[in-house]
C-alpha cells in the first residue's frame, strides 16, 4: 500500500496498538467461568467464545451474545447496575472491574511494530485517531504512554454520548474521520476484530487493514479486510 493515497489512519486499540486484548480476554474468562460455574453450565467458556461472541463488540453486546450462545436469558438491567447483579449490565460491569484490576497491577506496553508505524505516519503528516468499543480506551492509552499521539479518541463513552451504533456498524469510524477533518474515502481503518473489519467494510473508507492477532487471516479477508498483516510494522513504507 502507499500512504500517499491516504490522509488519516483510524486505529482500533485493543490488539492493534496494544496487547490489551490479552488483558480483556483474561478478564472475560474469569468473569464467565465464575458465572457459568455458579449456574451449573457444563459447557465451559473458552478462547473460541471470545473471538466468536465478544471480540470487538461493545461490552454489554458481548455479554448478551455470549449468554445467547449458552441459551441463558438475563434481564438487560442498566449501566448503573452493581457488578454483583445477575443482569447483562451487571456481568459487563464485573468484567470491567476485573480488567481494571489487571491493567493497574500489570500495566501495558504498546506493540513495538505499532509504535514504529505511528512514528512513520507522524513523519508523513498522516492524521491519526483511535476508535475503540471499550470505555477504558483513555486509561489504556495513558498506561501505554501514547495518549498524546491521538487528537481524536472515539471510545465507548463517546459512542454512547453521541448515540453512535457500535461495530460492526461503521458509524464510530466515520465520526472519527469527521473529527479529524478527513473524508472517509481518504482514511484507512486498521482492525484485528471481525466486527471491526465488518465496520470498516460497511463504510466508505479508502482501505481496510486486518491485523491478525488470532482471528485468522482468511476470516479477516472474508469479512472485508483488503490487506492483512500480522504486525503493523509491515505497513511502513510504500509497498
Amino acid at each position: 500500500m502507499q500512504w500517499d493515497d491516504y490522509d488519516a489512519a483510524l486505529f482500533d486499540l485493543d490488539g492493534v496498538l496494544t496487547p490489551t486484548a490479552e488483558v480483556h480476554m483474561r478478564a472475560w474468562e474469569r468473569m464467565f467461568t465464575d458465572f457459568l460455574t455458579s449456574r451449573g453450565v457444563s459447557k465451559p467458556y473458552t478462547e473460541a467464545d471470545y473471538f466468536a461472541h465478544i471480540d470487538g463488540k461493545p461490552r454489554y453486546e458481548g455479554v448478551a451474545a455470549m449468554l445467547a450462545s449458552r441459551d441463558i436469558e438475563l434481564p438487560h438491567g442498566s449501566p448503573e447496575d452493581s457488578s454483583s447483579e445477575q443482569t447483562v449490565c451487571g456481568l459487563g460491569n464485573r468484567k470491567n472491574e476485573l480488567f481494571t484490576q489487571v491493567l493497574r497491577s500489570e500495566g501495558i506496553t504498546a506493540y513495538a511494530g505499532s509504535l514504529a508505524l505511528l512514528d512513520h505516519l507522524e513523519s508523513r503528516g498522516v492524521a491519526m485517531a483511535v476508535v475503540s468499543s471499550s470505555k477504558n480506551a483513555p486509561e489504556v492509552l495513558a498506561a501505554a504512554g501514547i495518549a498524546d499521539r491521538f487528537p481524536v479518541v472515539v471510545d465507548g463513552a463517546v459512542a454512547a454520548q453521541r448515540q453512535l451504533p457500535g461495530k460492526p456498524r461503521p458509524d464510530t469510524y466515520t465520526y472519527a474521520a469527521e473529527q479529524l477533518g478527513v473524508p472517509s474515502s481518504r482514511s484507512v481503518v486498521l482492525e484485528d476484530a471481525i466486527s471491526g473489519v465488518q465496520a470498516g467494510a460497511a463504510g466508505d473508507f479508502g482501505l481496510v487493514v486486518g491485523v491478525d492477532r488470532g482471528a485468522g487471516a482468511q476470516a479477516l479477508s472474508d469479512q472485508g479486510a483488503e490487506v492483512v498483516v500480522q504486525d503493523l510494522a509491515e505497513l511502513i513504507g510504500d509497498r
